[in-house]
């Protein structure tokens, strides 16, 4: 499911993502997931953790406005019990 169109707009983004982040991107046949890495989003500063907020919401329109179906997931964090 994941298309050329949708690379390619997921790659047009690239000079917004602040360095040190990153969004994986996982095909799950009907649709997409964006996956980001907590301890990646928690080593930066407050304006790169805004501009990290801004580049997700971004990076999911990009994909819909080419017919995907998008979650936002995230790894670590702590589990509440």
């Amino acid at each position: 499911m994941y298309t050329s169109e949708m690379a390619s707009a997921f790659r047009s983004l690239d000079h917004y993502c602040p360095a040190g982040f990153r969004l994986q991107v996982i095909d799950n046949g009907q649709f997409i997931s964006l996956k980001a890495e907590e301890a990646d989003f928690m080593r930066l500063d407050d304006f790169n953790k805004r501009r990290a907020v801004e580049y997700i919401v971004l990076a999911k329109k990009a994909l819909e406005q080419n017919g995907a179906i998008v979650l936002v997931v995230r790894t670590g964090g702590e589990d509440i019990v």
